[in-house]
């Protein structure tokens, strides 16, 4: 059965719990259970989450992804994590998943589209911007492909997706949003492992547009 570890923020809080529902009978899916962060967090607690969930060595792909908490703007007008500190964590957050996972197959899931504008009306102290988020994206985007790594862009995938998708101004926790990018994760997935997932009954998993069970 092939192993599948899944690191990232909350915006895949809910697609990494229902790909172990696809890959049921398929793949062993581990995830930490918590919010992943930025990508210093994922450099400092990666071996801490091998352990935790105990995947072992022989994982076959590493889908992971940092990026939104890194590009924030805090209170004094700077990036929570400057850009070339992100691609100096990003290049190392690389070099652990060689060493850590030797076999596994590296997958980058880009950062996905925030309202900019609802920053500015909603956090005094806070804002993300679309610019930033590509410019990140970007970055991680050509290290994770020079150390041999694919990209799943999901900003892409859901750049243009209508307003209802969006749960707030930077999560996509809706039934539409989750089945796009849910089924994205898996596709992603079957074409590096091998393997084949069965289908997910959204319409079953989702008692309304934003209220997911049995998860």
């Amino acid at each position: 059965m092939k192993k599948i570890l899944i690191i990232g923020d909350s915006i895949s809080a809910w697609y990494k719990k229902l790909v172990g529902i696809a890959f049921e009978g398929e793949a062993e899916v581990y995830f930490p259970n918590e919010n992943c962060r930025f990508a210093s967090y994922v450099l400092r607690r990666l071996p801490d989450w091998k352990n935790e969930t105990g995947c072992g060595d022989d994982v076959d792909a590493v889908h992971w992804n940092a990026g939104l908490w890194d590009d924030l703007i805090l209170a004094d007008g700077k990036h929570h994590v400057p850009l070339e500190r992100y691609r100096e964590d990003i290049e190392r957050v690389c070099e652990t998943v060689r060493i850590l996972f030797p076999k596994a197959k590296m997958i980058f899931a880009t950062s996905t589209p925030v309202v900019e504008d609802e920053y500015a009306s909603r956090f005094p102290y806070y804002r993300r911007y679309i610019k930033d988020t590509e410019a990140y994206n970007a970055a991680a985007a050509e290290i994770v492909t020079r150390y041999g790594g694919s990209i799943n862009d999901l900003y892409t995938l859901m750049k243009d997706v209508p307003a209802s998708y969006h749960s707030d101004m930077t999560h996509f926790y809706t039934k539409s949003a989750t089945e796009k990018i849910t089924d994205q994760v898996i596709h992603c997935l079957e074409s590096h492992c091998d393997i084949q997932g069965k289908p997910l009954d959204y319409d079953r998993l989702f008692t309304g547009e934003t209220e997911i069970v049995g998860i």
